[in-house]
């Protein structure tokens, strides 16, 4: 489901559960990455919305400076401590576009599902101009897509997402579709119009399963779940879990990673 504008406050309010319940990213995706923008320990990179750190690590265990841009408090505290080993590693409390960052001063920039957030124009504008000439932006993503053996489960959790999610809401109710490679390509091609070159995309699948009481816990992670009333909330999970145990008990996520490079000339 799209992002709605204005909750990005709600991850903050659980960063532990986000933390511990997002997943990570397919170890395809850093090859890719640091094939096409390599990192040593004179590198200098800046991560946008670093969250739970689940991208940050592989960036870090390459031995460059990394400055985490993040935009909650406890987000904020918890990369520190996480990351404490990492003595090269600098966070900063506080929105993308709105933090001071050198121009010309960074090897790369990336935000994993997290970019979205940040208004388009001031966000690809501000990357390009704090990279280094030949320096690197890239951004990727999770799109998890519903269990695809188990229609009636599916059918089910519509009718409930219908019942709950677009009511609370007030939206129309939207039919779940597959992230699909054109969307990658269209996402990869908006560098473009901010001068970025060398444009490339890639990407990558997985599935993952998760007993009913395991996915219920990662939908409280998303911020259009989280800012439902917590009444309503309350109800709307407890009958998915229902549901998902009527149904064999597990649910599998069918995931689409997306990966955007681009260049600064």
């Amino acid at each position: 489901m799209p992002a709605i504008k204005g909750l990005e406050w709600t991850f903050d309010t659980v960063a532990d559960k986000y933390e511990k319940l997002r997943p990570g990213y397919v170890g395809e995706l850093y090859q890719r990455l640091f094939e096409y923008i390599p990192l040593d320990e004179n590198s200098v990179a800046v991560e946008v919305g670093s969250g739970g750190g689940q991208a940050t690590a592989p960036v870090l265990k390459t031995g460059c400076r990394l400055i985490a841009v993040e935009y909650g408090e406890r987000f904020s505290r918890l990369l520190k401590e996480k990351f404490k080993e990492y003595p090269k590693l600098s966070v900063i409390t506080g929105r993308f576009e709105d933090v001071r960052l050198e121009d010309d001063a960074f090897d790369l920039v990336f935000s994993a599902s997290a970019f979205h957030w940040v208004p388009e124009k001031l966000g690809y504008e501000k990357a390009f101009s704090i990279l280094k000439s030949g320096g690197a932006f890239a951004r990727f993503a999770n799109h998890p897509y519903r269990d695809k053996g188990k229609p009636e489960l599916s059918e089910r959790i519509d009718e409930l997402y219908g019942k709950y999610y677009y009511t609370f809401h007030d939206k129309k109710q939207e039919i779940p579709r597959e992230y699909t490679e054109q969307q990658a390509i269209d996402r990869a091609m908006i560098a473009k119009k901010y001068g970025f070159t060398d444009i490339r995309y890639a990407t990558f699948r997985r599935e993952r399963s998760f007993s009913a009481e395991e996915y219920v816990a990662l939908l409280g992670t998303y911020s259009d779940h989280i800012a439902i009333e917590e009444s309503v909330r309350r109800k709307f999970f407890e009958e998915i879990g229902e549901a998902i145990n009527q149904h064999g008990g597990t649910y599998t996520v069918y995931d689409t990673i997306d990966l955007q490079l681009a260049r600064k000339p």
